[in-house]
């Protein structure tokens, strides 16, 4: 039999998708699951996005310009204005989620056994993107205990060789919601600029921040517009994550002409989505206020919740609609599985997503879980209770 590629053997499995096959044949025997384990939101998508997809004329569904429509640019260069992000339309590449921008900054800025440094835990198609790029992942570990804290800037910089291009935040963060403060913004901003490296964020969850705090994007930062990449999506933010679409939003001209090459190449992103996300693009701060009340009254229950079961620790999110969970398991792999396969509480059952796959440090997280607080308040509550009374009985 020919091979496989020594790349496909090492692409690591999603932990948030992996579990699907036990989910479906519990689902055949009868269960219900409340899945928290995939970041895809009950909220409804802006009416306005839907309608326009519902009066469209076109007769012939053709291409786009590969960096998308110029049209779609200029208004979201108008939309970051509005959060004080002074981009052109020329700084925005579309692309077919974020999941392409970040591919696209990956093969843009990097070569075959660059590195990127990246404070674990961190969304795990990192692991796969660098993966698939050949890129080697340098982990900086924050803690539970410290609320998933940016470590101390020192530690970056032991961490700093040759082949180092990159550093790779997520703010607010996924898997923890930690949201980056100002400050610790402008503390990664001088080490790049001093070691003369990338910045790239990843800022997907910038409407989800919670409890007065507010977001500062690393496009805010002056003086960092040669360093500065922002990954974006409208999946999140307008609950279309089946729109697949995202943006690269670079100063960097060199960069911005890179990408695009990579854009050129698979010729351009979906036309219908990016009309249905230009038009998101009108959605009312009022839409924004509700969503944003709703995922502040969901954390508060998760949380809650969670702190009422012995032996259980959690971090408190301060964005995103993430958090991780700390378990009295050795393995949340196996816990995982086992809640599908062969526990129920009345017919129902919780997925997670465990945590192992959210590191890139071996044996790290084996004991945590990632929780998506997607689904409504009583959900969430009969999910935990479920989860409390799975840990009662659970033998590792």
């Amino acid at each position: 039999m020919p091979a496989i590629s020594k790349k496909g053997q090492l692409m690591p499995q999603s932990p948030i998708r992996k579990l699907v096959p036990f989910a479906e044949e519990a689902v055949k025997n009868g269960k219900s699951i409340y899945y928290l384990n995939i970041g895809q939101p009950d909220i409804k998508t802006p009416q306005i996005a839907l309608d326009a997809i519902k009066s469209i004329s076109l007769e012939v569904l053709a291409y786009s310009r590969s960096e998308g429509s110029e049209q779609y640019r200029k208004k979201i260069a108008n939309y970051y204005a509005k959060n004080d992000i002074q981009v052109s339309h020329e700084d925005i590449i579309v692309t077919t989620g974020g999941s392409e921008a970040l591919l696209f900054a990956f093969g843009s800025i990097m070569d075959v056994d660059d590195e990127i440094i990246i404070p674990e835990p961190f969304y795990a198609n990192y692991n796969g993107f660098s993966t698939s790029s050949g890129v080697k992942v340098v982990p900086v570990n924050s803690k539970i205990e410290d609320n998933f804290a940016l470590p101390p800037i020192e530690e970056f910089e032991k961490l700093i060789t040759p082949r180092t291009k990159a550093i790779l935040i997520c703010n607010p963060g996924n898997p923890t919601g930690y949201l980056y403060s100002k400050e610790e913004i402008k503390k990664l901003a001088a080490i790049v600029k001093k070691h003369d490296l990338f910045l790239i964020a990843d800022e997907v969850y910038r409407e989800f921040a919670y409890d007065g705090n507010t977001h500062y994007s690393i496009m805010q930062e002056e003086g960092l517009e040669e360093n500065a990449i922002m990954i974006d999506s409208v999946s999140k933010r307008y609950s279309m994550c089946g729109a697949r679409i995202g943006c690269l939003v670079s100063k960097n001209k060199e960069v911005i002409q890179t990408a695009l090459k990579f854009a050129q190449a698979r010729l351009s992103p979906p036309t219908l989505a990016q009309i249905a996300s230009e038009a998101a693009l009108d959605t009312p701060q009022s839409y924004f206020d509700d969503v944003i009340e709703e995922y502040v009254e969901r954390r508060n229950v998760l949380i809650s919740e969670l702190q009422k079961i012995e032996g259980v620790q959690v971090a408190t999110p301060k964005g995103a609609f993430y958090c991780i969970a700390q378990l009295p398991i050795k393995n949340s792999d196996a816990f995982a599985q086992w809640l599908l396969e062969e526990f129920e509480v009345d017919g129902e059952t919780v997925m997670v997503a465990p945590a192992g796959g959210f590191y890139s440090t071996p044996g790290v997280g084996l004991n945590q879980i990632r929780i998506a607080y997607v689904l409504k308040k009583e959900s969430l509550i009969k999910a935990v209770q479920i989860i409390k009374e799975a840990l009662k009985v659970y033998k590792d």
